[in-house]
């Protein structure tokens, strides 16, 4: 099969012929038919500490139909249309059995959706309802990132939220804001050009980041939010959180920065402040997001940019570290 191989920061990633995966114990392998590009396949690439092995084949916002079943599957057929979670766990432990598969210490990981196949965990598997197309499949993973940070906030009917960030983290955080009970929604961001965008999923106004942000997102609101999502990841934006938000409020980090982000405590402390750092999904989520896309609510289709082959995606990682306007990009291998 025919995948992009990251070889290490600096270094361009390279259109390799690579062996086809063969389904061991409870897998399934799937013709990969969208995969998105996400902001950790760049961040993790770049040079810092946190980067994958030279050698790793990464995608995992992936969809796409089962052509190999191994040992041990129930309840999956050849030709079934399915996303997944990128993880499995041991089954047993006290964060699989909350659901929680990605803080399992015997977590094994299931990324590659840079390639024509993969094998995918059958547990984790979540099959797609006729009405979504497997573009709507690898919005999945990304829109269950907003619903699990949302959902942590615990927001109550009518809160304010503000949102920093336009990116695709922060459009699905403002989906699932507005599906889970707010009332009014701001999303803030250095730059206006996914304004429009922020509104087509939830977003009542748009600031941005400038001297005057907090009052203007104050004014937006009717008040100072009960709720920040950071959904930027960058140093400096927990600090900004704290500035927004009211008196005890809650701050739900989405960001994954993975710098020293200073925050002085005396300040969050008069405000007492809750600030709750908010890990991947579960599969109930998973099922979630698949449901509410099946039921209609697909404005989050708006935020598919671009659609590019296989041979494509080195060119446009080296594009999208520049940056563009791109919100989420597909790659299709199939």
């Amino acid at each position: 099969m025919q995948g992009a191989v990251f070889n290490g920061a600096g270094r361009p990633w390279t259109i390799e012929t690579l062996p086809d995966p063969e389904p061991q114990v409870g897998e399934v392998v799937i013709k990969v038919c969208r995969c998105g590009i996400c902001g950790t396949d760049l961040h993790m690439t770049s040079g810092s500490d946190w980067d994958f092995p030279a050698g790793t084949v990464l995608g995992h916002e992936y969809a796409g139909e089962v052509i190999a079943i191994g040992s041990g599957v129930e309840g999956i057929k050849t030709g079934d249309r399915i996303t997944a979670l990128p993880a499995a766990g041991c089954g047993h432990c006290d964060a699989c059995r909350a659901g929680q598969v990605l803080l399992c210490r015997s977590m094994q990981g299931y990324i590659g959706g840079f390639a024509e196949y993969l094998r995918a965990p059958a547990v984790s598997a979540v099959e797609l309802p006729q009405s979504l197309s497997f573009a709507d499949g690898a919005l999945i993973e990304p829109l269950a990132v907003g619903l699990h940070g949302v959902a942590l906030a615990s927001i109550k009917p009518g809160a304010r939220v503000l949102v920093l960030g336009g990116g695709s983290v922060g459009l699905g955080a403002i989906y699932w804001a507005r599906r889970l009970g707010a009332g009014r929604i701001v999303a803030a961001s250095r730059s206006r050009r996914r304004a429009e965008m922020a509104g087509t999923l939830g977003a009542d106004a748009f600031v941005q980041f400038g001297d005057n942000e907090v009052g203007e997102a104050q004014e937006a609101l009717g008040g100072a939010p009960d709720v920040v999502l950071e959904c930027i990841g960058e140093v400096g934006m927990l600090g900004k959180a704290v500035e927004h938000i009211r008196s005890d409020g809650t701050i739900i980090s989405l960001g994954f920065c993975t710098k020293p982000d200073p925050v002085i405590p005396g300040v969050a402390t008069f405000k007492q402040v809750r600030m709750i750092f908010s890990m991947a999904y579960t599969l109930a989520e998973f099922e979630q997001v698949a449901r509410a896309l099946d039921a209609g609510h697909v404005e989050a289709r708006a935020m598919i940019s671009e659609t590019i082959s296989l041979e494509a995606l080195p060119s446009m990682i080296e594009q999208l570290r520049q940056g563009t306007n791109q919100t989420k990009v597909h790659v299709t291998a199939n």
